[in-house]
């Protein structure tokens, strides 16, 4: 272990390296616990016949710190927060898929107020089938690697000159007062910041606050109910970069922007707001006709 902070070091010799495999067995009564962790209303997902887009994170959460602590030292993980999430969608997960995921640090990039890195994941049965890939930045912070190594994930950013269009739809849902207790055990996700009110207290939060994938998959079914019918399978990718925490007992509201459409698919960005503060920043979706 290093004797300070001046002595910790990124592993560059870490970038492009698979880390470990994992597997899991999709069943359809862990589909419909996630969905009702999620408050999601699409009677599909509900019933366990096809999992919600943002369930893709749990088959592939064991395979997601591996590759980070490849590259960035075991003592910063305290200081990691999930940045930004970008999943490309092949084709939906069902009950009885047997699903095999891998990762690898691609790259990462040092700044003042911290370093962000990128883990590239894939998702695929075990036929080989690709079911779905996921980009997903991590930020540690108050810590500058001193260098930018490898490339960052595929970016998405919020278009401003579209909020001089009206906006294609509005949502307004409420994140529950035992939300996270829910979501947690249906995620696989027992990060302490979501359960304990002293701990993310310790950590410098408010208190309990909600996951970012609780949020983001909030945000799914918000776009799947009004821009696709509640059809699944029309999404094709969905991304958001988190920007501050969302409480429990909190409404959200997020606003939806056509940005474009070329080769059958339909672009649309959108935002998240709790009250005056944007909580999801950057958000895309892409959705085939």
């Amino acid at each position: 272990m290093a004797d300070s902070e001046d002595e910790l070091k990124f592993d560059s010799s870490g970038i492009g390296r698979w880390a470990d495999e994992y597997r899991f067995e999709v069943t359809g009564e862990r589909i419909a616990e996630y969905a009702k962790a999620t408050n999601d209303p699409i009677e599909r997902h509900l019933a366990g016949e096809i999992a919600s887009p943002v369930f893709a994170i749990v088959p592939v959460f064991q395979a997601l710190i591996e590759p980070a602590v490849e590259v960035a030292p075991l003592e910063l993980i305290p200081r990691l927060v999930h940045g930004e999430q970008d999943f490309r969608f092949h084709r939906p997960i069902k009950p009885g898929d047997k699903l095999v995921s891998r990762g690898k640090t691609i790259g990462y990039e040092g700044l003042p107020n911290g370093t962000r890195g990128a883990v590239y994941l894939e998702c695929r049965t075990e036929d080989g089938e690709l079911v779905n890939e996921q980009y997903v930045t991590f930020f540690f912070r108050k810590f500058d690697a001193g260098e930018t190594v490898g490339e960052l994930a595929p970016g998405h950013k919020f278009d401003e000159s579209l909020r001089s269009a009206s906006s294609v739809a509005k949502v307004v849902q409420h994140v529950d007062e035992d939300q996270t207790f829910r979501y947690g055990p249906a995620a696989g996700d027992p990060m302490p910041i979501h359960l304990d009110e002293e701990t993310a207290k310790m950590a410098g939060l408010p208190g309990i606050i909600a996951h970012g994938l609780c949020t983001m998959a909030f945000t799914s079914w918000a776009v799947l109910t009004e821009l696709a019918d509640g059809r699944t399978e029309r999404l094709k990718r969905l991304a958001v970069r988190f920007a501050k925490p969302v409480l429990p007992g909190q409404d959200i509201t997020t606003q939806i922007w056509r940005a474009g459409r070329s080769d059958g698919e339909s672009t649309y960005a959108y935002e998240t707001t709790a009250g005056d503060a944007v909580v999801v920043k950057d958000g895309l979706a892409v959705i085939a006709d």
